[in-house]
This record gives C-alpha cells, structure tokens and sequence, in this order.
C-alpha cells in the first residue's frame, strides 16, 4: 500500500475542513455559545457528535462504496438517481452555493456600506467577482488542493486564530447562566444544534471530491477508504477546535454584547478588540469561509454531472452552474430557499441512514429498502408540513412520534425498521 507523505495527508485535510466550513458553520456556533453560557463545552461535546463525526463518517462511507451512487444504489438504482440528483441540486445552486456567495456581502459588507451606495449593484459587483474567483479555482480539479489547502485555508484558519487569540489577552467578559434547554439538557440541546447544521448531506456530496484527490496521489480504490478516514479525522479535529473557539468568542461576549444572532456577535467581538479593522477582518474571514465551500459545491456537482451525462465536459458544466448561481445569488435566492430547505429536511434523515449503513458490514438490500423507506416516508410528512401542505391525518400522525418536537421523529421508527430488516433477512439465510 502506498501511503501518503505527513504533507499531503495535512494537504487533504485542511481541503476537506474548508469544504464543510461555510458561513453557517461560522455564525451557529457562536450563537450556542452565548445561549449555553456555563454550559457550553457540554453542549460543544454533543455538537460534535452529529456536526463533526457524523460528517467525516459520510465522507469514508461515499469512499468506502466508491460513489454517492453505488452506496444509494443498495436501495434500488432508480433511486440512487434521484436521490443523488436532488442532493446535488438542493444542497447545491438551489441553495448552498448561491447563498455562499450573496452571505458574505450581506453579513460582513452591507452593515458597513452607506445608504447613499445602491445595495443591488453592490450586491451584483460583489457575487461577479466571487463567483469568478470560485471558477477560476474549480477549473483546473488537479490544483484545487494546491489552491485551497495551500493558500485559502491557512489564511482562513489564521485570521480566525487572530480573532480567538486577541479574546484571550484582552477578554471579553465572562460566561453568562445557561439559558432555556442549554441549562436543563445540554448535551441534548447540543446533539439537536449540531444535528441542524446539515453537514451530514455535504459530506456525501464532498466525498467524491475528496476521493479523487486521494488517488490522485496514487492510492488505489481499496486502500482509499482508509487514507479518506486519517484525513476525515484530520479535518474533523480542526473543525471541532474552530467550533470550541468561535462558541468561546459567543459564550465570553454575551455579557458586554447585545446581539440577536451570530453574525452580529463576531460583528460586535471583531469591533470591540480591533476597533474599524474589525470589520475588514470579518467581511475576509466571511469571505473566504463562502468561497471554500463554494469551491467544494461547484467542483463536486460539475464532476457528477458530467460523470452521470457524459455531455460536455467538466468546464461547461461548470460554466453553467457558476452563471446559474451567480443569477439566483442577485435575483431569486429567497424565492426558492423555503423550498430547498424544506427538501434538505427531507433528504437529510435518508442521507444520515446512508451513512451510518455505509460504514457498517451490512450489505442486505431489504435492511437499507426498508430503513430508508421508514426515514423517508417521515420527512416527506415534515417536508409537507413544512411547505404549508399538510396531510392531517399523516401529520397528526408524525406529531405523535417519539422526539417529533426535536425534528427527530424517523429516528426510532428507522431504528424498528432495522432491526425487522435484520430479522427478515436472518430468517431467510436460517
């Protein structure tokens, strides 16, 4: 087995860690931190379980079963397509890239510009010239490590070190009374926080990415499981300590700071100890969070477009999804988020069954079918829901449901689910 150099495995895990870290991934945890006050590295220690692990897990489980494809594929093929499809294009430019591109201006740039400049245009300048920088990135696959886990993410990682570092020598304030849930169950108010950041969906679409970067090196298909699982873990524990900084910066600052989400609380904490540099300090650290997981997006969909059609090449398509988001980051970005969100939350309890099924022995075709009909059939009860169309009686149905007020309400049912897959399938060997 070929192994990779200290280097490169450092190389691959600082790309891996910039594709998850996103604008949500900077302003959640900050926001936990203020509202679980003395309780935050409870809290912080179950985060890490379903926003951390869970998505270094998806990552080996793609690797393991060499494509998103072949391992939705254990539930039928047809499925395996559409499921695939819609990950890519919800969590994709109907979602996560052109808000990748349009958060940065609104959280760290338009506080800052005066009423006399015309935001749209602002907006629209600001998006080009992202969107751009992200082609310009993408276009060549062979150097995105060179180009992001070499410049983008150390940067990155050093700006915000800048910014936990100054907190230590010139502290904030000190941590406030846990409030709500975060004082009577941290640990599970954690799990629930750390299960909405979602990053579970992008690990499946990051991991054919991150796959072909590893035997770009030379590692063959069966070892590349294994390498994928040193890196995952690599990029795991820089996400996790990034976690614990920035919820410091939140839990330390919510005595001496008025804020309503986390956005303005790294806002507030840039500008108390950098005064006005503080503001140049966040619109980058903004900036360059969006672009590397915008250059994840656009890389890992064009090359599953283009595998799946065989049409084109990977720059066309490329070309288009760059233009497409760059539209919908200027013109219709809230007009389709509700519905993107709202089939994000329905996927997501299939893609979690995927995973943890993916990183086990088990191959039974009845135990996947069964599980993720279970989990699904739920969420597209929520999803209704969600969307305002409801079907009463399924509805009044899921609110009855163990952990229903938690959005976790397949859980146990897809549990029962398995264990009857299990059973059948071992009665039928017996």
């Amino acid at each position: 087995m070929k192994k990779l150099t200290s280097k490169q495995y450092r190389l691959t895990s600082l790309l891996l860690f910039s594709m998850f870290f996103g604008a949500g991934n900077l302003i959640f945890p900050p926001l936990v931190g203020r509202l679980a006050g003395h309780e935050t590295w409870w809290t912080m220690l179950a985060f890490g379980v379903t926003a951390v692990v869970l998505p270094v897990l998806g990552v080996v489980a793609v690797s393991k079963s060499k494509g998103l494809m072949n391992l939705a594929g254990r539930v039928h093929p047809v499925f395996a397509v559409f499921f695939t499809i819609v990950i890519y294009m919800s969590i994709g430019p109907f979602l996560g890239i052109p808000r990748a591109g349009s958060l940065p201006f609104v959280m760290a740039v338009q506080p800052y510009l005066t009423k006399s400049v015309p935001m749209d245009l602002a907006l629209l300048a600001y998006t080009v010239i992202f969107f751009l920088v992200a082609f310009w990135l993408c276009v060549t696959p062979s150097k995105l490590l060179d180009r992001v886990g070499k410049v983008l993410t150390p940067t990155l990682l050093m700006l915000m070190l800048i910014l936990f570092v100054a907190s230590l020598i010139h502290p904030l304030g000190s941590y406030q009374a846990a409030t709500g849930s975060y004082a009577s169950s941290p640990l599970l108010q954690g799990f629930v926080d750390g299960y909405q950041t979602m990053d579970a969906v992008a690990a499946l679409n990051f991991g054919l990415v991150i796959t072909q970067v590893i035997e770009g090196f030379g590692i063959s298909q069966q070892d590349s499981p294994k390498v994928t699982l040193r890196a995952g873990l690599g990029a795991g524990t820089i996400l996790m300590l990034i976690y614990l900084m920035l919820a410091h910066l939140g839990a330390s600052s919510a005595g001496v700071l008025s804020a309503e989400n986390g956005a303005e609380i790294l806002r507030g904490v840039a500008n108390q100890l950098f005064g006005g540099l503080g503001a140049i300090l966040m619109a980058l650290i903004f900036t360059l969070a969006c672009l590397t997981t915008c250059v994840g997006l656009l890389s890992s969909i064009s090359q599953y477009f283009y595998s799946l059609t065989k049409k084109g090449s990977y720059k066309a398509w490329l070309v288009m999804w760059v233009v497409i988001s760059t539209i919908l980051a200027n013109f219709g970005l809230n007009q389709i988020l509700a519905y993107s969100v709202a089939v994000l939350v329905a996927i997501y309890p299939v893609a979690i069954i995927l995973i943890l099924l993916g990183n086990s022995p088990i191959e039974s075709k009845l135990t996947y079918r069964l599980t993720v009909g279970v989990a699904g059939a739920i969420s597209l009860v929520q999803m209704l829901a969600s969307l305002n169309l409801p079907i009463p009686v399924l509805y009044n149905l899921y609110l009855q449901l163990p952990l229903a007020n938690l959005g976790l309400a397949w859980a146990l049912p897809s549990v029962i689910a398995f264990g009857l897959g299990m059973a059948i399938d071992w009665l039928k060997k017996a």
